[in-house]
């Protein structure tokens, strides 16, 4: 998946990040909260804070402890809740870690590793369209 859109609203709670297939035509919606949004969006335009923030301090720690971010997948929709895992690989072993999908997709951009998206979650997420 890629980010194709990021919608930030001022006056809303809520902020909404698309994901759309790199080889296809679906995507959907993931509503997340402001300051993951703002913190994409300012990696996806390359614009780098003066002090690393928690994404950036969480791919540097990974990393520093001689891990790598793998890539992070989308792998449940519950209760119109999406669920999240960063996967990690350190010294030839890959670690799942639960995550919520706005601070998987900030990791993501920061280390600019792949999304992907449960064949069935993007299944049911385009259901409830």
């Amino acid at each position: 998946m890629e980010l194709r859109r990021i919608i930030i609203s001022v006056v809303e709670d809520h902020q909404v990040i698309v994901l759309k297939e790199v080889d296809g035509e679906r995507s959907f919606p993931i509503v997340i909260g402001f300051f993951e949004a703002n913190c994409i969006y300012r990696r996806v335009k390359g614009q780098i804070a003066q002090r690393p923030l928690t994404h950036d301090l969480i791919v540097a720690a990974i990393e520093n402890m001689g891990g790598e971010v793998q890539d992070i997948v989308i792998n449940d929709l519950r209760d119109h809740t999406y669920y999240a895992k960063l996967r990690v690989r350190n010294e030839g072993e890959l670690i799942e870690m639960d995550c919520r999908p706005s601070d998987a997709i900030a990791v993501a951009v920061t280390a600019k590793v792949p999304i992907y998206v449960n064949e069935d979650v993007l299944g049911d997420a385009l259901d409830e369209d």
